[in-house]
């Protein structure tokens, strides 16, 4: 299979059904670049890249470290549903109540619990070794409210805490003396850095978060569907901004190298089964069928769609289209391509263009 490179999106406990998906593609051999991630997509990210490279400096397989380390982290997390069912009910209630409730003397945790995990099973360093998968990391900067993307040698401790800080419940992290919070906020996951990358390329999206649901009825669906819709905003941007430069490259007013051939895993009915509310939970069961789910999805997504790498696209970008999206003539069914909606006018305009351009 010719390299993929992968966007892991951030979704708290549902990260697991990520993990499978990764263990997946590493028992199918498949070659990994570079990868992005923002909040538990950021932590899959380092714990893959780690122990690919922590392996491979010791002569050893650089998948099997990295299915070894991802299985260490989240048999940790899981090791967090060990609290009592008071302590975990109320870790919940306070992710689902602390919008609406303010803050009651200030964040409910004043240490992040990711912290000590993530020094115990991640080499920080050997992210940056030769041959280890480039690794970028969404967060959100507090003033501004702008995505940062930490990159190369920027990816840190501090960087994946930042990524997965959500501020009702942990307090503000602090890079370079600036605050971010999680990374669901602006950019879940980053797409960005592919576009700079010498292509064509393939980029596989694992997305936790559904594009689409039920009309929620209770106020804590109301809550779960804002957080959904507020983690997939920064996604959808993102997805727009390849199938532009796509558009361009297709016009050939970019060089085709740009080019940038979407898939994805998840974002559907995968996950529909587990309520929202179980993105809080660290209950081991729970975190085991999720991995099944993932493993379970990411080989048939392998059976159905890894002819199509090197090839052509596997997703649809209508999907993620809204009426911000530039649009010229008639529109056609949702699923026609963006070149048999192209009109005649578009066209001209673009011709006008280049006659303007030649000397």
């Amino acid at each position: 299979m010719k390299p993929l490179h992968l966007a892991l999106q951030g979704g708290g406990s549902h990260g697991a059904f990520t993990w499978g998906v990764l263990d997946a593609l590493l028992q199918a051999q498949a070659v990994l670049p570079a990868l992005s991630g923002s909040s538990a997509g950021a932590l899959n990210a380092v714990a893959l890249a780690s122990g690919w490279s922590v392996a491979a400096r010791t002569g050893g397989d650089a998948r099997s470290g990295a299915r070894e380390a991802l299985r260490r982290v989240w048999e940790e997390v899981a090791d967090l549903g060990a609290y009592g069912a008071m302590q975990r009910q109320w870790l919940a209630a306070w992710i689902g109540a602390a919008s609406l409730a303010g803050w009651p003397g200030g964040p409910a945790l004043s240490f992040h619990p990711l912290e000590k995990l993530l020094q115990r099973h991640i080499d920080f360093a050997a992210l940056q070794d030769r041959g280890a998968p480039a690794v970028h990391i969404g967060a959100t900067h507090v003033r501004s409210g702008r995505a940062k993307i930490f990159s190369g040698a920027a990816v840190s401790l501090d960087a994946v805490l930042a990524s997965t800080c959500l501020p009702t419940l942990f307090p503000t992290v602090f890079v370079d003396g600036e605050a971010y919070w999680d990374g669901g906020y602006s950019v879940n996951p980053p797409l960005s850095p592919f576009l700079a990358l010498a292509g064509p390329i393939d980029v596989l999206l694992v997305q936790i978060n559904p594009l689409c649901s039920t009309l929620p009825n209770t106020m804590q669906d109301v809550q779960q569907r804002a957080q959904e819709l507020a983690f997939n905003a920064g996604l959808l941007s993102q997805v727009r901004a390849v199938a532009h430069i796509n558009q361009l490259v297709a016009l050939r007013l970019l060089p085709g190298e740009r080019m940038i051939r979407l898939h994805r895993i998840g974002g559907s009915d995968d996950l529909q089964r587990f309520p929202a509310s179980s993105r809080a939970s660290a209950d081991a069961g729970v975190i085991r069928e999720l991995f099944a789910l993932g493993a379970e999805t990411g080989a048939r997504w392998l059976s159905d769609h890894a002819a199509d790498v090197g090839l052509r696209s596997t997703l649809d970008v209508e999907e993620y289209a809204d009426d911000t999206w530039l649009r010229f003539g008639v529109a056609e069914s949702p699923g026609a391509s963006w070149r048999r909606r192209a009109s005649a006018r578009w066209r001209a305009m673009v011709d006008a263009v280049r006659r303007r351009a030649r000397p």
